[in-house]
């Protein structure tokens, strides 16, 4: 595992290994596929754990990904490779997925990325931006979304089904509770 911490052990390596379990190289291919769709990069579109890390770890193209999408997203892309700049600009990404709509169980932490914990969380958190993209009339990507299909029942309907006994309720055949007791009886 090429990353900049010390190779973990016992409990926490296999806790990584689980993780790592979850991560589909086809829906990472598909993102970084999407992604270069809209920005035009990366070169490499490998679903590889190594080369989607190495393409996404800086938050610059992830950055320029939402700026393509609505322009003026990120105001200022840090092109530096400190670590502090390379975590700004993913924090930056994340805030612009969730104002697109992604919601906060479908985005991931900053150090998923940038220190390679969870890339499985990296690649929910792409396909679902990938779907709300088509609202910014973009290419989008896996399923399409579900539209809202508002019902109005008049006063009448409504009333019409309260009346209605379901069988769903079932039939207790006539059964009462006479003769049972639970735990002591009262004394007196």
């Amino acid at each position: 595992m090429a990353n900049n911490r010390a190779t973990k052990s016992g409990f926490a390596a296999e806790a990584q290994r689980k993780i790592n379990s979850k991560y589909s190289e086809d829906l990472a291919q598909e993102c970084l596929e999407w992604i270069r769709v809209i920005t035009g990069e990366p070169e490499n579109v490998s679903g590889d754990m190594d080369n989607f890390y190495e393409v996404l770890k800086d938050g610059t193209l992830l950055c320029n990904l939402v700026n393509n999408i609505q322009p003026g997203t990120v105001k200022k892309i840090n092109q530096s490779k400190m670590a502090f700049k390379c975590m700004e600009n993913i924090n930056a990404f994340l805030e612009a997925a969730r104002q697109f709509g992604v919601p906060a169980q479908e985005t991931f932490q900053t150090v998923d990325l940038w220190e390679r914990q969870n890339l499985n969380s990296v690649v929910i958190c792409l396909q679902s931006l990938g779907r709300k993209a088509g609202q910014y009339g973009k290419p989008s990507i896996g399923p399409k979304e579900a539209e809202k299909n508002v019902r109005n029942f008049s006063e009448e309907q409504l009333r019409a089904g309260q009346g209605v006994i379901s069988l769903q309720y079932g039939s207790n055949k006539g059964a009462n509770q006479s003769g049972i007791n639970f735990g002591n009886t009262r004394h007196m």
